[in-house]
Parts: structure tokens; sequence; C-alpha cells
């Protein structure tokens, strides 16, 4: 059962097309808000405009280009990335790199959901230029909320218009940028870092306008993310022209604020200012469509985030919709819902995007702080020299520390929306993450041996009545030779349990993204088998299918035989017979005694599990053949019980 996953290492038109539809949206659309948030309600100086842009320059040359696209690109998982695949790659080096990973993970969630909002508020914004009355909030509201309405879709048929929009939205940047940078040259000695040194020394308060240029680069973790979706050599050809168009809008932005020296925004955006007045109307529509990219690319890469994270048992286990055949497009509709929410939440309570300017960013650096950690074990793995590995490390965690202190004066203005967001999933993350530890911690295990001759007997055994042809048994032991006692329990005490064949299951979550495979043990034949399957952890479970081709593959094989003297009558009819799954659903024993952190953590575990999906929903278990048994979770049993008999 071995799956191959091709990825888009050959550049053709239409593969650099799907990249420009697919990874640019947020990085895509700051143009809509860098330079308005760098100037702020501040005078227009030539100080102010030749080093905000310069600061721009360099931090999409360095962080961008440097670290993201020609560095951190190369740290693929078998062709994918994101801060989850690079830790899938690193984590057997070090247990605390699962701090790196849940702190990264969760902050990206957390300041995602604020960019449908900006994006799509700051293109909106547009069209009070044309009548300051327009209501733009609900027009907003609306957009985004159709945005969400049409996940469940999928995307495969708007994903195919993405890349040509966004290419005419780029096209659109250059060349207003340049009709810009026309009317006054001089703007391109901006280039020189001399002059983003000058601003962030000698400007007042210079430092802390970081925090808006931050902005120019926020999108940068989605060119890793969607590196399995594009490949790395698209991603860096059609850099080179994003970049650029970017750049030039930037500069041309700037050459437009020079020609207002000494003047204040007063609520004006450059980025709409430099469009002739006859074209506005259509650059909105133009602007609001890459919006809506930005934000859609936003949402199905946190679907992507929560289903690896719940492969690496970060997540609690809710519901996956597979809306296409086409690989790695998935719906979560809980994760829908609650995005949607947390969109509509910043709109009410923000209400205009320059206010959400002020709060942007700030959760977002600690993610490419968690990647520069998590890439520097990586690199120190692929035998990176420690001196240059110091020198890029440093290098890159000084200017990241630097965005991360200079976007801390955002807290005050709404930054504490994002933080408290990622506070919040960084727990859900770690009580589940704990929880499971503890929960295999404490499950106890049995050699197999000793029961395989009881085992046989029963199977043979006619005076009991058959309980299914195959009784399959999910099981967490790790090793051939071990079972958990619940199951052999389940087995012999609760009810025996008579079956032709016994199947345990066990279920690998490797760190390939795509594995699919799967071994036997046939440990008694005809009797017993166990079945390991190794799935990657961007692979969807389907457990009960697999099962299915397993066994008709080990039929057809003559591994196992239920036919002989058993279903004789089935064999020209190539059945192979009934079906039956057990699920064991552990609950907390009230023999169980806790300490107050592992009391805290077990009760916040059962809370989110009731609002996750079951077991054999998780694993694809068809709910017709499946038999839920309860096994109570004993941790710390108490062993001071003080009974006296009385007379």
């Amino acid at each position: 059962m071995q799956q191959s996953h091709h990825h888009a290492e050959k550049i053709t038109l239409a593969g650099l097309l799907v990249t420009l539809g697919i990874i640019y949206g947020d990085i895509g659309t700051s143009p809509l808000y860098v330079m308005k948030s760098i100037v702020g309600d501040s005078p227009i100086t030539p100080q102010l405009i030749e080093g905000g842009l310069s600061c721009v320059f360099w931090t999409l040359t360095i962080q961008t280009t440097f670290k993201y696209v020609l560095i951190t690109l190369n740290a693929d998982n078998n062709g994918e990335g994101g801060v989850f695949s690079l830790y899938a790659l690193v984590r057997k080096k070090k247990k605390w790199l699962i701090i790196p990973a849940i702190i990264g993970g969760s902050a990206l969630l957390a300041d995602g959901i604020i960019t449908p909002p900006i994006s799509v508020s700051s293109a909106i914004e547009g069209l009070l230029i044309l009548n300051p009355d327009i209501p733009t909030i609900p027009i907003v509201i609306a957009i985004i909320s159709v945005i969400f309405m049409f996940q469940a879709l999928g995307t495969s048929l708007v994903g195919k218009i993405f890349g040509p929009i966004m290419t005419i939205w780029f096209s659109m940047l250059a060349v207003l940028g340049v009709s810009s940078i026309l009317d006054n040259p001089s703007i391109l000695k901006s280039l020189n870092p001399y002059y983003a040194y000058d601003l962030l020394v000698n400007y007042p308060q210079g430092f802390w306008l970081l925090g808006a240029v931050f902005l120019c680069t926020t999108g940068a973790e989605a060119l890793y993310s969607d590196l399995g979706h594009c490949g790395k050599k698209n991603i860096r050809l059609t850099w080179i022209f994003v970049k650029t168009t970017l750049l030039l809008n930037y500069f041309g932005q700037g050459a437009w604020l020079l020609n207002h020296e000494n003047q204040t925004l007063n609520g004006k955006n450059p980025f709409f200012e430099i469009m002739p007045e006859w074209f506005l109307l259509t650059g909105i529509g133009i602007a609001t469509m890459a919006a809506i990219i930005a934000s859609q690319a936003l949402i199905s890469g946190s679907f992507t985030l929560v289903s690896e994270a719940m492969r690496l048992t970060f997540w609690p286990k809710v519901k996956i919709v597979y809306p296409t055949n086409i690989k790695g497009q998935i719906y979560v509709p809980s994760i829908n819902k609650l995005l949607w929410i947390g969109c509509i939440f910043v709109v009410l309570y923000f209400k205009e995007s320059s206010k959400m300017e002020a709060a942007y960013g700030l959760a977002i650096t600690l993610t490419m702080i968690a990647t520069t950690i998590l890439l520097a074990f990586y690199l120190r793995m692929k035998g990176l020299s420690l001196g240059l590995l110091t020198l890029l490390l440093g290098t890159f965690l000084s200017i990241e520390i630097a965005f991360l202190i200079s976007n801390l004066l955002k807290f005050a203005h709404g930054g504490w929306v994002s933080l408290l967001l990622g506070s919040m999933i960084a727990m859900v993350m770690f009580i589940w993450l704990k929880a499971t530890q503890i929960k295999h911690r404490l499950t106890e295990y049995t050699k197999l041996d000793t029961y395989i001759p009881h085992i046989k007997a029963l199977s043979n055994d006619t005076d009991v009545p058959k309980y299914a042809t195959h009784l399959a048994y999910l099981t967490a032991a790790g090793y051939s030779d071990e079972i958990e006692v619940k199951i052999i329990e389940s087995i012999f005490e609760q009810q025996p349990k008579r079956a032709d064949i016994y199947w345990f299951i066990h279920v690998d979550t490797v760190d390939d993204p795509y594995t699919m495979e799967y071994k036997i043990d046939n440990i008694l034949r005809n009797d017993l088998v166990r079945i390991t399957f190794r799935l990657g952890f961007r692979v969807d479970m389907r457990i009960n299918l697999f099962f299915k081709k397993v066994v008709t593959q080990m039929i057809k094989d003559k591994q196992v035989d239920v036919m002989t003297n058993r279903y004789e009558t089935l064999a020209n009819h190539h059945a192979i017979g009934d079906i039956e799954f057990i699920v064991m659903r552990k609950f907390l024993s009230f023999e169980s005694e806790l300490n107050a952190f592992e009391e805290f953590i077990m009760e916040a575990y059962f809370f989110i599990k009731e609002y996750s999906i079951s077991e054999e929903d998780w694993f694809g278990l068809d709910k017709n053949n499946v038999k839920i048994e309860t096994a109570p979770l004993i941790i710390d049993p108490v062993q001071n019980v003080h009974l006296q008999k009385i007379e």
C-alpha cells in the first residue's frame, strides 16, 4: 500500500501560475497597508520615507529571500514544508523542540485570524475615496462570510483562476509603482542600507517603526508552508517576479509620499493615491480579489496545519472532510467556524484596517523565531559547520527579536488579541499532548505469548457462540509481542468473544508526510494476525478501507484462510466474511489519585474530548461494524484505604 507523491519540481508555465495563485496572497497584499502603517499620523519627511523603504527592502532581502526562499525551502520533509513538517524532521534530536513547534504553530494560527480582515478591509476602504459615507464594515463582513461559506465546496474550481488573477495583481503593482517612481526617481537611493540605519537610530522613536516594517514579510512563512503544493524551484523563480513588483510598488508609494512632504496622510492610503482616478474602481476590484485569495490561502493553510497537529497528537481529533479528489485539499468544519467567528470579531472590534495594523504581526514573530530554532537543528543535522550556523542563527534571531520587541508596542493597541488567541491554542495543544503522554504511560501491557494458546482454544470452541468472523482491535502496543491488558480482558472476561481470526491493528504516524505502508505479523496462522500501518502525518486515516484491502490481499495470497471448515459456501463468492471492530474508550476512574497538575490536565483533556470526534470516526471505521467498550484509566490508584470492620 505504497503511495507515491509527485511534487511540482518541474518548472512549467502552469506550475508558475499555480504558485502565484496559492502562496503569495498574504505577502502579496501587504502593499495595501505597509507604507500607510509606517507613516501613521506622523508628518511625511524624507528621513521617514527613505528610511522606511530601506527597512522594507532589506527585510524582504534578508528575512524573506535569504532565510526562507534560499535556506529554509531546503528543509523539506519529502517535499513538504511548514513548522510542523520541520519539527517532524528534527524531533528526535531534542525533546524540548516540541516547545518551539507548539508556539510556532499556535502563533501562526492565531495571527492568521487577522489576515482576512486586514486584507479585505484595506481593499474595500479604497471605496471611501469615491464616497466617504460608504459603510465598509458590512461589506467586509459579507465578503469574509462568503469566503468561509465556500470552503465546504472545495477550491479546485476557484483555484484555477487564482494564478491569473494574482498575475494581474502583481503586474498592476509594478505598473503603478513604475509610473509613480518616474515622477521622483531619487527615491531609489533608499536601497542604500544607510537610510535604514538612520531611521532606526536617529529618527525619534525610529526603532519602534520596525513593528510596521515587519508587516511586509508576515507572509514569508506561507512560502515554506506551501512548499509541497508548488515545489521550491517554482517558488524561487516566481519570487523574483513577486519581490520585484512588490518593491516597485513600495518605492512608487514612497515617491508619492515625498511629493507631499511635511503633510500627514489624514486617512489617505498611498496605495490608492498612486492610482489614476479613472482606474480607481478597477484597482479596488483587483485589490479585493487579491485580498480574497490571500484569505483563501490562509484558511486552507490553517486546515493543513490543524490536520498535521492532529496526526502529531498536538490537537484534539476533529472531523476532516475531503471536498474534492485533489490531494492535500481538506476542509475542517470546526476550524472553519472558529476562524470565521474570529475574523468577524476582529472586524467588529477594530472596525478599520489602520487599527488592525496596530495589532497585526505580533504573534507571527514568534512563529519566525520558532522556525529559526528548528531550522538551526536541521542545518546542524545536515552537517553545517558550527561557525557558519552561529553566524546565520545570530543574524536571523537578532532581526526577529528586534521585530518582536518593536511589535510589543502593539500589545496595548490590540496585539493582545492575537497573543490571547495564540496562548489559548497553545494551551489546547499542550493539554492534549501531555494527556496523551500520561495515557500512554499508564496503559498496562502484557506479553502476548502467554495468551496465544487460549486465543486458539477460544477460536475453536464451538460451545461459545461465534462473535465475528474477523474481530479487530486497535492497539497502541509498539511491539508485536505485547498487547494491552484491557484488550485481553475484553476477549476473555467481559463477554468471551469467539472469532475465526483475531486481528490486532496498530497505526504508526511517521515523519514522512505521505507514507502509506503496512507490515503483517502472522502470529498464529488463521487465528491471530497483527497489522502495523505506517501512515504519514498528512495521510487521512481510513483504517476500515485499508484493513479490508489487506485482508483481501492476504486471502488472495493464501496467507489466511477464512473458508475451509468455516464458511465453505462463501468460497465461490470470494467474500471475506463479517468484520467487527472493538474500540476501547477510556474514562478517568474514581480509583485514581492525582496531583494538582495531572488533575488539571486530565480534567481539561476529557472536557476538550467532549467536543472532538470519536475514535471510530478518527480512524475511519464504519459505525455498522464497530462496538464501543469502556475501560477505566487509573492514575496512581489509591493505596492507603483504611477500612475498619465492625461487628
